[in-house]
């Protein structure tokens, strides 16, 4: 099952949450005009480094939130191209548009702007086992838990379609708990399409999540460590454990030394 399903919908209520936020209304029609915003934005701010674009709606607004590795591109001077992109967008949807625009602090462990750049650079005749290990290693060195490329298609010119996998470190697509990122990009080469996929592995959440799309950014660049750290007083083998009571010394290492074992040796 984990090897078949996209690991972003397979999580989204455990560790993420929708890209879109909106209900009521004519469904058909409020899907096809967030594809043509998403579809418009890619191209428009290829050079952004996009990671998502999520859309709220409420009655008379469309929230649009952008998170980029360069949101200088997109802010422009003095914010000139923001207003201008906001123009662009009500000519689309011929309604009112918002804008906000988060920086991704920790770019290369975002599984949208990794698969991006590999395919950028086989575009750009970057020979892709180079560009795919060259993207491992960083990745690795900046802490993530594990990742996994995999390039499809006419891989290096070859006369036959195949493809080939490279991983390092663990990605546990079978856990739910597991903060498992990924990402599709096509290479567009003189032999055809290369379809690039990434899964990185960013630790495990554990307790409740807030998923609600501006606390994203916050829950991506946070700790996973949030489990650790709960063996307090209240363990068994610490300070109130009910085979040492207090006679116990701090850390639960046995009874104190000279200190009686039981009520008949105090005696």
């Amino acid at each position: 099952m984990g090897q078949k399903t996209n690991p972003i919908s397979n999580r989204i209520g455990i560790t993420r949450g929708w890209d879109s936020n909106w209900c009521g209304g004519n469904y058909a029609e409020k899907i096809t005009e967030d594809y043509k915003i998403r579809k418009y934005l890619v191209n428009r701010l290829s050079k952004a480094s996009l990671s998502r674009i999520v859309i709220e709606r409420s009655l008379k607004l469309i929230t649009v939130t952008i998170y980029a590795a360069r949101p200088g591109f997109i802010i422009g001077k003095g914010g000139t191209e923001v207003d201008k992109l906001k123009e662009e967008l009500q000519k689309v949807t011929k309604k009112d548009i918002q804008i906000n625009i988060f920086e991704v602090k920790r770019p290369e462990i975002d599984a949208h702007i990794v698969a991006d750049s590999i395919a950028r650079q086989i575009e750009g005749r970057v020979f892709y086992r180079r560009a795919i290990k060259m993207a491992i290693a960083t990745t690795m060195r900046v802490g993530a838990e594990g990742i996994k490329v995999q390039i499809s298609g006419r891989v290096g010119g070859a006369e036959m379609a195949r493809s080939e996998m490279y991983k390092e470190g663990r990605t546990p697509l079978h856990t739910f708990r597991a903060d498992i990122d990924y990402a599709l990009a096509i290479a567009n080469t003189k032999v055809g399409a290369l379809g690039i996929k990434v899964w990185i592995c960013n630790g495990e959440r554990y307790g409740k999540q807030d998923l609600t799309p501006n606390a994203g950014i916050a829950a991506n660049n946070a700790s996973h460590d949030q489990y650790s750290g709960n063996r307090g007083g209240n363990d068994r083998r610490g300070g109130n454990d009910r085979r040492g009571g207090n006679n116990r010394r701090p850390g639960g290492r046995g009874p104190r030394k000279g200190a009686p074992r039981s009520a008949e040796a105090a005696k």
